[in-house]
């Protein structure tokens, strides 16, 4: 169980750290896309906020404890946190970088809840990969 509660609380780091970077894209975005990008961004940090206590709660549901500070989170991401102010094309990039890297890990955490046989925590893994794949796909076009 140890591993589930540590690849579970990974994803509660990134997506700590996703809401904060997309927070900052949302506000420095500039350009002619500017307004596509700014409710887009908005769209994404209000999903990966639900997310993020999703995954805390399951965490606290199966028995574990959820990291739950800065510097827990900074120490256990696989993001990175945003630079400064980016073109709007780099932010993209950096989002789509960032859903594939956690969709990867999702995958992982898959496995692992159902070699457990934890089918509930199978479901959210799958729901959230399933809108990550979506979103990878849409911000996949939208980069051509």
């Amino acid at each position: 169980m140890e591993k589930l509660y540590q690849v579970l609380n990974k994803q509660v780091a990134n997506f700590s750290v996703l809401f904060t970077k997309l927070h900052h894209f949302h506000w420095y975005v500039t350009g002619p896309q500017f307004y596509q990008l700014h409710a887009k961004f908005e769209e994404f940090y209000d999903e990966v906020n639900e997310l993020y206590d999703a995954f805390a709660e399951r965490i606290l549901m199966i028995g574990g404890a959820p990291v739950s500070n800065l510097k827990g989170y900074l120490a256990i991401t696989s993001l990175k946190e945003a630079s400064g102010t980016e073109r709007p094309e780099d932010m993209v990039r950096h989002i789509l970088d960032d859903f594939k890297l956690i969709a990867t890990e999702l995958k992982e955490a898959l496995k692992i809840s159902q070699d457990l046989g934890d089918e509930v925590t199978a479901d959210l893994l799958i729901q959230t990969l399933s809108s990550f794949e979506k979103h990878i796909w849409m911000l996949n076009f939208t980069l051509k």
